[in-house]
């Protein structure tokens, strides 16, 4: 017996089986945290223990349909009797529309709208799975959509009162004596710093972190905490409350490390016509732009720079700032600058150096190491004014509405071919709206749909005879059609009346999914015996397959995600019969290669491939069935049919893929010749002897 060949058993490098076979493992790994995250948790939650790292859980739930979680079905029917015929089913289109926007800010999964129409009749039902509550459902649905056309509010708002003043001045003493308190502990004790954390009532900072912040050298809203911290050593607490606006904070320092130079400078800038990022009321040219940079440095030393700055620079604000840009690091000025700037000593005033916004004569004023540094803080919340009193309202409303609003079309620009949204009102809309871009020309006037701002177009120019054209350089043709069909369900007499209202208990869906979920077992496990006893260890094969299909199943349902109902559970056990039976396909064919006296490398070659056009073909009729189904039947029959189609497309992956490469490498002409009574043969063929 001559040593196998190093191209494989089947004709495929055995080393290309086993890298098949271990991206089949990754996969099923993946797939498995996916649908069982437990142990994938436990070892997150491990790593970040010992390693000190933040990695997140996975936390990917099933999104559950209303038969199973309960909730609330409404029915509406639609008065379309003032609309032409033609235009009711847009019309219903942007109810549909603006009742999924309402429901999905209020937080519900997967809010079920849809249309039907009976002879004349258009209806609407909506089906919100997890809200028990009716009357929560009817108004959060509320009757027909608003549309509004707002121009921005200057008004100030309203002062503080006396007590409102109090609730604040309190709230700053509370938190001080709260703050001083957790100081003076933490100071006697550093090391249970993140106990003391874990333990305070009002911590802002996630407690089972113990407050660590992480580094937060680059973070603004941290700077002055990051400044006390940079005067205690790694370990140590800082040995003042921190206060903020928003909080005072006590903080100790977990550990620091270099993070590089920083410098201090000032420039004067020297703007030319052509600059990428010199405005278009420069007029001087670059020649001269550069003669003028190198008259100023003839006059500048390092006790002039400032005021010179402040007399020659066309940085905004330089007037007053003499050019300073402060501390700062590697990252925040433009490469050409940064070129310079670090490589200038101290005290240094540098030629002139060109980017895209013009000459700069940069002055180097200072220069430090700095230290990123990683903080534990806790933080006692302050009422602040804005907690109190919101600011005022951006926007304010117009007395223009969707009720004088005639027309909303998509039209096409005729010089550019470009989408744009074309509005017509009626006479008494055509007088508000003139009114409107009169007093807000240069100015922005949104356009609200249902409370929320649809577009916010900047006024030209008065627009008279009611007519208005909705553009913008990002529109595609269906975000345009979009927003006409938005804009004429808010604006066309569309009432909508309430006419069936259920509650649906999930005790139902409860009772029905223990049952699908038995009936789901018993069928794995009378399956999985089926293929044992007739198959052995092919048989055993399509059982891993098996497994590894329902994980991946299982997987893509969270991810998509798909909802699921009672009946696209039952699609998904219909599909587990359908996941063996490309298997079934296969292993009869290998028997009926083997009994030509095939060799077994080439026998189950030959069977996965002549099995493939059955199971090609009736997966294909399967998937063809499904897409009828999804497409014109109602909700129901959709999740079977969406789970049906996705178990069969991963069957076809399990079966051919799966299946063929764990053969591959099972079945190698050792193991034929040690076990062929598991894998139909009683010994091995001349043909594997090779």
């Amino acid at each position: 017996m001559t040593k196998p060949s190093s191209s494989g058993f089947s004709g495929v490098p055995r080393v290309s089986v086993k890298r098949r076979v271990a991206l089949i493992i990754l996969l099923t790994l993946v797939a498995g945290s996916l649908s069982y995250p437990t142990p994938a948790n436990w070892l997150i939650d491990q790593t970040n223990n010992a390693l000190r790292t933040h990695f997140g859980h996975i936390d990917k739930p099933f999104v559950l349909g209303l038969d199973l979680q309960g909730g609330t079905r409404l029915e509406y029917e639609a008065d379309v009797s003032k609309i032409v015929s033609d235009k009711q089913s847009t019309a219903l289109e942007g109810v549909r529309d603006v009742i999924e926007r309402r429901v999905n800010a209020m937080g519900v999964s997967e809010p079920l709208v849809q249309t039907t129409r009976a002879g004349s009749s258009w209806r609407v039902s909506v089906e919100l799975a997890g809200v028990k509550d009716i009357n929560q459902a009817i108004k959060m649905i509320g009757e027909t959509p608003i549309l509004e056309f707002k121009e921005q509010n200057t008004e100030a708002g309203r002062s503080l009162t006396a007590d409102e003043r109090k609730k604040i001045d309190d709230s700053v003493k509370q938190a001080k004596e709260k703050s001083e308190d957790f100081l003076s502990k933490a100071v006697k004790d550093p090391a249970k710093f993140g106990d003391l954390v874990r333990q305070s009532p009002d911590d802002l900072v996630a407690k089972d972190q113990g407050g660590d912040l992480g580094f937060i050298k680059d973070k603004p809203e941290y700077q002055s905490i990051y400044e006390a911290a940079n005067t205690v050593n790694a370990g140590g607490v800082v040995g003042k409350v921190v206060e903020m606006a928003q909080a005072d904070a006590v903080v100790k320092v977990e550990e620091k490390k270099d993070a590089g130079n920083e410098v201090k400078a000032r420039h004067i800038l020297i703007q030319w016509a052509g600059a990428s990022q010199a405005p278009t009321s420069t007029t001087r040219t670059k020649e001269q732009a550069l003669a003028e940079a190198l008259n100023i440095k003839k006059e500048l030393t390092d006790k002039n720079f400032t005021d010179l700055a402040k007399k020659y620079s066309e940085e905004p604000g330089a007037s007053q700032s003499g050019g300073d840009l402060g501390w700062f690091g590697k990252g925040v000025m433009v490469q050409q600058f940064e070129d310079k700037i670090f490589t200038m000593k101290k005290g240094e005033i540098s030629d002139p150096v060109e980017t895209a916004f013009g000459y700069h004569l940069i002055f180097l004023e200072d220069e430090r190491q700095v230290q990123d540094i990683r903080v534990s803080v806790a933080m006692f919340k302050k009422v602040q004014e804005s907690d109190i009193l919101p600011p005022p309202d951006a926007w304010k409303n117009t007395e223009l509405t969707g009720k004088q609003l005639a027309h909303a079309v998509l039209e096409f620009d005729q010089r550019t071919g470009s989408p744009e949204v074309s509005l017509e009102f009626d006479d008494e809309g055509a007088k508000l709206f003139a009114a409107i871009t009169k007093r807000n020309v240069g100015k922005p006037v949104a356009i609200f749909l249902d409370g929320q701002p649809i577009s916010v177009p900047t006024v030209q120019t008065e627009i008279l005879g009611g007519k208005a054209v909705i553009t913008s350089p990002s529109f595609s043709v269906n975000e345009a059609k979009l927003l006409a069909q938005r804009l004429q369900a808010g604006a066309l007499p569309v009432p909508i009346k309430l006419i069936a209202q259920q509650s649906v208990g999930p005790m139902l869906g409860a009772d029905s999914v223990q049952a699908s979920l038995k009936a789901a077992l018993w069928g794995l496990l009378l399956v999985s015996l089926f293929m044992l006893l007739f198959y052995r260890l092919p048989g055993l094969i399509s059982v891993i397959a098996l497994g590894v299909y329902a994980l991946l199943s299982v997987a893509i349902f969270k991810l998509l995600p798909v909802t699921l109902s009672l009946s696209g559970i039952a699609g998904f056990i219909l599909s587990i019969g359908m996941a063996v039976d490309a298997n079934v396909l296969i292993f009869e064919r290998l028997k009926e290669e083997l009994k030509l006296g095939k060799p077994y490398s080439q026998a189950m070659e030959e069977a996965f491939k002549r099995a493939w056009l059955s199971i090609r073909d009736g997966n294909v009729t399967s998937l063809i069935s499904c897409a009828v189904l999804y497409w014109f039947t109602s909700s129901v029959i959709k999740g079977f049919a969406l789970t049906l189609a996705i178990g069969v497309l991963i069957s076809m992956f399990t079966a051919i893929t799966i299946t063929r490469n764990l053969m591959r490498w099972i079945c190698t002409p050792a193991n034929v010749s040690r076990f062929g009574w598991l894998v139909f043969v009683s010994k091995p063929k001349e043909g594997d002897k090779k």
